[in-house]
């Protein structure tokens, strides 16, 4: 269920997820994720929210000021 809208459909997806940090903005495509039906909100599982949080660290170590990259990217 939707936690904005209450929406009780949702459906597998794919979205560009957005960091910005500081001055760097990260720019992670293709990301899984369920979406709303009703609203369009989306949600990530835990295992996607830890990938990104990998991607998002990466970038940071390469700090540049745009980062851009896809989610099946492998990330060492």
């Amino acid at each position: 269920m939707c936690f904005y809208c209450k929406g009780k459909k949702m459906s597998l997806s794919l979205t560009t997820h957005v960091v910005t940090l500081n001055n760097c903005v990260i720019v992670v495509k293709n990301v899984p994720c369920e979406e709303c039906e009703l609203c369009g909100e989306k949600y990530f599982s835990d295992e996607v929210m830890e990938k990104l949080e990998v991607i998002v660290a990466k970038a940071k170590e390469l700090f540049s000021e745009i980062y851009v990259t896809d989610y099946n990217n492998k990330v060492a």
